[in-house]
């Protein structure tokens, strides 16, 4: 016998109505028995189902049913059936008729022109399925929802209808709605070869802890699942992952494909590696919002290694400063009377931030930065201090702490020198093209750090950084206006810039072999950085000033529980500028 069935027999014996039958013997087939029923000494071969069909008389099984069960034995089987509880009592009145000044001969009207009676108990039998299935009260918010009622209450001819079945759900509509869906995504899938693709990959665990990857394609019109890979018992090693990458490059169409986003990890840029091998028209980026990440996390957790030692000569009092207020919270939160005290003096809560959230050290500061005055008042009042349940050592050092000016001088300090690099990375990690900002924004973070940030932000930076970010600087026309490079005097055009021109000509290489089209590319360019020509109309001018004001300040999302923030550096903003159609024009057309 093997183990799964040996697994299913023990489970087996523990249901409740083996207790009323005796097994006499093993018969082949399965799992079934020569069984004999102790209230009515009738015998038959079978398995729980059978027996379960017998005792409890379940009709349209073509088996023997038999009443000579005594009473005990009845009355415990039948306590065992699934009773079914009646809806609540709906009144003739109704609901919505309680007016009893109300005249009956119209209240009585109204009841049958609206079916009061009938919505009321629709309304019970509806409340009853959320409750009985533990269904989240949102989903009443769904408009496929309130949609799926409206259509069954206003289509003719549908009386008598069954709601689907758990196979039906789970089988042919599920195909069909997902067919419906792959047609509705065809068109985008169609633009592929005009404006390009970015591939988007990320690992991420599921309820069940398998290790998943999943593939996305990012266009100008907004992301597209590709597919998801199960990694379980797999070694997630650069060739596995370099093989999944490959098969979806060529799903989508090498030719089709601008650039591979994922992670930062040492095993990711294996991958970029391999992949920008075989597919030399092809760009791996890192992400900017993990890159941001771990600058973050160099700074607030720095690790004493040899390497490391200046960093964390300078920065492991930050880590302290993390750990105390780590402490703290986990303190209240973890004693429920604390918690209570500190709900009654805070409107705001304490956020249990995960360490995967980007700039967890960061958030988890701020929002105690915001609450100072409530947790002050929480522990110099009195009912802190005569509270003596738990830990008195532990609440007193909570106290002290909060009340040490020093200690909040250390926060604030903490939080203005990471602030520049939090708003990059707020600006980064969210749902808008932001490649075409990164070059510069990076930039100017930089010149805003300490020294020692500066140290690790170079270092980031240049690990991170691709020729695809300075073409994409080199392509925005806010940074050719008189406005923006009048804001520091040290400040160049893209196409003056000798660093920006060489990784430009590199991005150039690698896209135009031809020699003749490339040519034309740096002429367009010329034209475009210069304003002349196809570039010197009011429109063209005008978009330099306005591309200052509009990109200044990106728009703000709430982090999406996906990783979106490497979605963001998308190069297609640039195939929405007049160069950039020219540039997808000579890609498609240069062989």
């Amino acid at each position: 016998m093997n183990i799964s069935n040996q697994t299913t027999e023990e489970e087996d014996e523990t249901k409740p109505l083996w207790r009323y039958v005796s097994k006499l013997r093993k018969t082949p087939g399965g799992g079934n028995n020569m069984i004999k029923c102790s209230s009515c000494d009738f015998s038959f071969n079978g398995s729980y189902t059978r027996v379960r069909a017998h005792l409890l008389r379940i009709t349209g099984e073509e088996l023997e049913f038999f009443k000579k069960l005594d009473n005990e034995a009845s009355l415990k089987i039948e306590y065992l059936k699934k009773k079914k509880v009646p809806l609540p009592h709906v009144s003739d009145e109704g609901k919505q008729t309680n007016n009893n000044d109300l005249n009956p001969k119209l209240k009585g009207s109204l009841q049958a022109a609206f079916n009061i009676q009938g919505r009321d108990t629709v309304d019970c039998a509806v409340a009853r399925m959320f409750y009985s299935s533990g269904l989240p009260f949102h989903l009443a918010r769904n408009p496929y929802y309130r949609n799926a009622f409206s259509v069954a209450t206003n289509t003719s001819n549908l009386s008598g209808y069954v709601p689907p079945t758990y196979n039906k759900l789970r089988g042919p509509l599920l195909s069909k709605e997902r067919r419906h869906v792959e047609n509705l995504l065809q068109p985008i899938r169609n633009s592929w070869n005009q404006k390009g693709v970015t591939i988007v990959s990320d690992g991420w665990s599921d309820p069940q802890r398998r290790p998943l990857i999943n593939f996305m394609a990012i266009t100008e019109s907004g992301p597209m699942f590709l597919k998801s890979v199960d990694g379980s018992g797999e070694i997630k090693d650069k060739d596995f992952i370099a093989k999944h990458i490959r098969d979806v490059i060529m799903e989508v169409g090498p030719k089709n494909v601008v650039q591979i986003i994922t992670d930062n990890a040492s095993v990711c840029k294996a991958v970029g590696m391999l992949i920008e091998l075989e597919f030399p028209s092809i760009y791996w980026t890192p992400c900017v919002v993990h890159t941001l990440n771990l600058a973050l996390k160099n700074i607030c957790a720095a690790k004493n290694t040899e390497k490391n030692s200046d960093t964390y000569q300078q920065c492991s009092w930050i880590s302290q400063i993390a750990d105390d207020a780590t402490f703290i919270k986990t303190f209240i939160m973890g004693h429920f009377m604390r918690l209570s005290m500190f709900n009654n003096f805070n409107s705001l809560k304490l956020l249990s931030v995960a360490s995967t959230r980007f700039a967890s050290t960061t958030v988890m500061l701020k929002r105690f930065r915001s609450l100072k005055k409530g947790l002050q008042e929480m522990v110099i009042n009195n009912e802190w201090s005569s509270y003596k349940e738990d830990n008195v050592d532990s609440a007193q050092f909570v106290k002290e702490t909060l009340l040490n000016d020093n200690w909040w001088m250390k926060v604030d300090y903490i939080l203005a020198f990471t602030t520049p690099i939090y708003d990059v990375l707020r600006k980064t990690d969210t749902d808008m093209a932001t490649l075409h900002l990164v070059y510069e924004m990076w930039d100017s973070m930089i010149e805003n750090v300490k020294k020692v940030i500066k140290l690790i932000l170079i270092d980031r930076w240049t690990k991170s950084s691709t020729s695809l970010h300075c073409l994409a600087h080199s392509l925005n026309p806010r940074y050719y206006s008189h406005e923006w490079l009048s804001e520091d005097s040290h400040r160049v055009a893209p196409h003056l810039d000798k660093e920006l021109t060489q990784e430009r000509k590199k991005c150039f290489i690698r896209y135009f072999d031809d020699v003749v089209v490339r040519r034309q590319v740096n002429i367009k360019f010329a034209n475009f950085s210069d304003g002349r020509e196809d570039f010197d109309d009011a429109d063209s001018l005008n978009d330099r000033v306005i591309f200052v004001f509009s990109q200044g300040t990106p728009h703000i999302t709430k982090k999406r529980k996906l990783n979106y923030g490497i979605l963001q550096e998308m190069t297609f903003h640039w195939m929405t500028m007049e160069f950039s159609i020219l540039l997808a024009y000579l890609l498609m057309n240069q062989n």
